[in-house]
């Protein structure tokens, strides 16, 4: 059915209500995941020193989300209460394996942990990010160690097969000249379907997702 402009944004309203929730859920059933430095600012930009892989706890899915007469929301959306578990699993995960990594990663190496979380074209831009000459000098000569976390602050957009998170990123470095944290917001984009997703495309969420 085709909705108001006004059903429109009380469902975007309930979406993002829905996301926050799961996101809370997610860090919490998990203790946060790992923090650190970046390896590049993005990966569509240069990426920063930072990244590592976490585990992510599987949580059960929320109870799907009811209105008024007790109607289903999803029937509006195009995917299901499942696909929007994993799509947040995968870019939670995504994001706290690219701000983890260490002085002795190579990019292959660096990358591997996200293997079976990313596209292959990301992949390539990510492992080449990380290998940026000047970064990774700083990174073996002082011989930092990055750890990250993540949390899903909202969904910025959304398709029949993409949803973009916006996620903020912790990053807690440590390294010869001392340690230091910083957070960066991301504007994430995930593809698939079902339980099938990986993350197509990582930016600043100042900068936008096009």
């Amino acid at each position: 059915m085709e909705l108001s402009p006004g059903q429109q944004k009380a469902l975007f309203a309930v979406v993002v209500v829905i996301l926050a929730g799961l996101g809370i859920f997610l860090i919490s059933s998990r203790g946060h995941g790992h923090g650190a430095g970046h390896p590049g600012a993005a990966a569509s930009t240069t990426p920063p020193p930072s990244s590592a892989p976490a585990a992510v706890a599987t949580t059960p899915p929320a109870p799907a989300p009811t209105g008024a007469g007790g109607v289903n929301i999803y029937q509006w959306l195009p995917f299901s209460q499942q696909d929007l578990a994993s799509a947040a699993a995968v870019t939670t995960r995504f994001a706290v394996d690219y701000d983890t990594w260490s002085y002795r990663d190579t990019p292959a190496s660096y990358v591997a942990r996200m293997s079976n979380l990313v596209a292959p074209q990301l992949s390539q831009k990510l492992e080449n990010s990380f290998s940026t000459l000047g970064v990774a000098q700083t990174r073996a000569k002082q011989k930092q160690i990055a750890t990250g976390t993540a949390s899903i602050d909202s969904i910025r957009t959304f398709g029949a097969s993409s949803i973009t998170f916006v996620v903020t990123a912790t990053q807690k470095l440590n390294s010869t000249q001392g340690s230091g944290q910083n957070s960066t917001q991301y504007a994430i984009t995930a593809t698939g379907t079902g339980g099938s997703w990986q993350v197509f495309d990582i930016e600043l969420a100042s900068a936008g997702n096009q």
